[in-house]
């Protein structure tokens, strides 16, 4: 064959598949125009809308992002980042790497396409040549995704190229860009731009630097690259554009990110337990009624607090702030965070023993039902009071008795077996309702399970009952629900205790030289502007409470350990009272806190003490209620009772004893008083505390009556 029939041989072999392509090309040009023209893809205000993040955002009541939660776990993505929140360099290095004529191409980079085209012909595998634009195109239409293993078909191909030219039609390229950056995965689960930037270096994308930037543009072809290939391909890009980074720097910085498992922070973290309440609806973004400085301050300064505490083995606290007059809790910290294996503990919903917090409704209860008053006479003397179970011992915390005190100093000065003498008085079935009614919803169980103690906090409540219970307190006996979401109100009040009884005892409560006998004057339950507050420690120092209200908000306060193990040399005034001082005054560091005004049929009254029991003083009372004379020490108040026999005692006679001499011992309290005995409704004449009473075998019931014959307590018992 001669060189000429060659040359001949040769063009027609090139010109045939030259021709071709070119048909190919006309009839793919007229079908490109087509389509283009027809296609009317998704707007990019839609996809915006569209996109939601793998975390839920806890935001506080001015917008402010305070905490998050993740909720979706088929990858991690974070919040739509707006273009001119990413570094320009981190944009520069995408765009180096993976489309460098993306702002002078139309969605395909023909030139680049055309040349993968005769670069790869004849090999099997094709390099794509994808333009961000295409590659965008993609991520929005499952359809143009090749099946996993496999390349791209060229229908698929095709149809990408004509999506990517119809959105470079409708959207812009800052449009193109953002959305592209925050959709597309960079290495394992880690999608978008946030969550990458975030994940791997701990970074918001505005501060990325320039071997960030090009490590993370690297990862977009190669999400799991090792990394000295992530490391190469960063290097090699980097160069046009004069960074003056050398490859070894870029491998030390890869290696920190890529080789550990990946850690994004919450954002600011400071109410985890609000976020795992709130954040489980399927809502991406709930705004909370908290507010942002607030939780902070909080937050910081319990944690502070319980640090200083360590020595006197305090490892946990809680704190809640909430707004008197809408019910919205301000600040919600359920964990100080200063102890590791608790963090997930919600200190503000664990139920623990109330110690003397619950003590303010005993006393008002008594007021209401006009049992006492601030000035009734309590005697502060050992008692022994007699159960199915035994004998009940109360004891004052410092083992000290003061005799009789007026109920005023008793409540301020959180005495115990007043306290006690009242729960007599009120009767436990009454007072275990009226808790129940203040949204105390541990007390399940019947008055025999609680006994007498309940008075001096023997039941489990929360942080959160107990706070709404004083803000109940605060807003003149009317509970209403609390509430963490803004968008959601807290409900219509209900009347649950007297106003009048509630104002007498906001006013004790709010006594500070009342308070001094146990305390002392300066103390941090002494604020500079009006609160009512009281603490309570439970039994073997294992929880120490501080709850006390201002006419604006309430605030409660716990420390001690979730372990349940007891604190040492923990008061009612150095556990949990000086950070609930040091809530306070920031609440009002703007503004002061007004003393309530007197609600009508309540009246103001001078009043002395006979015996010198305390400084004769004003003393406010229901109307109706206010002494005539002067309060005596003989005027102790007690519900009389019998205390001997036991209701339902089996009583067994002596047969060594002479009947003649065999006696049982009838003994009632208070024993100042006057009741006559009797036995089966038959008089006995006997009036005093104690009556020794003649035995015979029988089913008998022993009763004391007043002087009007009104029964005060009755007994059964059995002499065999």
């Amino acid at each position: 064959m001669t060189g000429r029939n060659r040359l001949k041989i040769t063009i027609i072999a090139l010109a045939v598949p030259a021709g071709l392509v070119a048909l190919v090309f006309i009839i793919g040009a007229w079908d490109l125009h087509r389509g283009i023209n027809r296609e009317r893809p998704v707007s990019f205000d839609t996809v915006r809308a569209r996109y939601q993040g793998s975390d839920a955002m806890l935001l506080d009541r001015h917008g402010e992002a305070i905490d998050s939660l993740r909720t979706d776990l088929s990858g991690r993505r974070l919040q739509w980042t707006p273009l001119e929140d990413i570094s320009p360099v981190t944009i520069r290095a995408i765009i180096g790497i993976e489309d460098r004529r993306f702002f002078s191409h139309h969605g395909v980079d023909w030139s680049a396409l055309a040349n993968a085209f005769f670069q790869n012909m004849g090999f099997r595998q094709i390099r794509g040549a994808s333009t961000i634009t295409m590659q965008l195109a993609s991520v929005l239409d499952e359809k143009l995704k090749p099946v996993k293993g496999r390349r791209r078909a060229l229908t698929q191909k095709w149809e990408q190229i004509k999506t990517a030219m119809a959105l470079e039609k409708r959207w812009s390229k800052k449009q193109i860009l953002e959305a592209y950056v925050n959709l597309i995965s960079y290495r394992g689960e880690l999608q978008g731009i946030a969550a990458a930037s975030r994940g791997l270096f701990d970074k918001e994308p505005a501060g990325l630097d320039k071997a960030e930037s090009y490590l993370l543009a690297a990862l977009i072809t190669s999400p799991n690259g090792s990394v000295k290939a992530t490391t190469r391909r960063a290097c090699h890009f980097s160069k046009p554009e004069g960074a003056l980074l050398s490859c070894e720097y870029m491998e030390a910085v890869a290696g920190m990110a890529l080789t550990r498992p990946y850690r994004i922070r919450a954002y600011a973290g400071y109410a985890p337990h609000v976020a795992r309440m709130l954040l489980t609806d399927g809502e991406d973004r709930v705004v909370s009624t908290l507010d942002g400085r607030l939780q902070r301050f909080v937050f910081e300064a319990l944690n502070e607090y319980v640090r200083t505490l360590r020595d006197r083995n305090v490892s946990d606290g809680a704190a809640i702030v909430a707004n008197n007059k809408t019910g919205e809790i301000l600040a919600y910290v359920g964990n100080s965070g200063t102890s590791p294996e608790t963090i997930y503990v919600d200190g503000a919903r664990a139920r623990r023993q109330a110690g003397s917090t619950l003590k303010p409704f005993l006393y008002e209860l008594a007021l209401e039902e006009k049992l006492l008053t601030a000035a009734s006479i309590l005697d502060d003397a050992p008692l022994h009071v007699t159960t199915a179970t035994g004998l009940y011992v109360p004891h004052n915390y410092d083992q000290a008795f003061r005799g009789p005190v007026s109920v005023r100093t008793a409540l301020s000065a959180s005495m115990n077996i007043p306290a006690v003498r009242v729960l007599l008085l009120v009767g436990v079935t009454p007072f275990v309702e009226r808790l129940r009614e203040l949204g105390f919803r541990g007390l399940t169980e019947d008055q025999d399970f609680y006994g007498y103690s309940i008075a001096l906090g023997s039941a489990d409540v929360t942080l959160a009952e107990l706070v709404n219970a004083y803000r109940t307190l605060a807003n003149h006996g009317e509970w209403s629900e609390v509430t963490l979401r803004l968008d959601k109100k807290s409900g219509k009040a209900k009347r649950m205790m007297d106003k009048g009884a509630v104002f007498v005892v906001s006013h004790m409560l709010s006594d500070r030289e009342a308070r001094s006998s146990t305390f002392g004057l300066e103390n941090p339950l002494s604020t500079r502007f009006w609160t009512a507050v009281k603490t309570g420690t439970s039994k073997d120092m294992r929880d120490n409470w501080c709850v006390g209200y201002s006419d604006t908000y309430t605030v409660g306060v716990w420390v001690g350990n979730f372990s349940g193990e007891p604190m040492r040399n923990v008061t009612g005034i150095t556990g949990a009272a000086p950070v609930w001082l040091e809530i306070m005054n920031y609440l009002h560091q703007e503004k002061t806190s007004h003393v309530p005004k007197a609600p009508p049929g309540v009246v103001r009254s001078k009043i002395s003490f006979g015996k010198h029991i305390e400084p004769d003083r004003e003393e406010w009372f229901i109307n109706g209620t206010e002494p005539v004379d002067a309060v005596k020490r003989d005027t102790l108040h007690a519900k009389p009772r019998i205390v001997y026999p036991v209701d339902e005692t089996l009583i067994v006679l002596d047969p060594e004893i002479p009947d003649d001499l065999q006696r049982v011992p009838f003994k009632f309290q208070p024993a100042a008083q006057k009741y006559e005995w009797m036995i089966n409704d038959e008089q006995t004449g006997a009036s005093d505390s104690l009556f020794l009473w003649k035995p015979k075998r029988g089913r008998f019931t022993v009763t004391i009556v007043d002087r009007d014959n009104k029964i005060m307590d009755s007994v059964r018992f059995i002499v065999r």
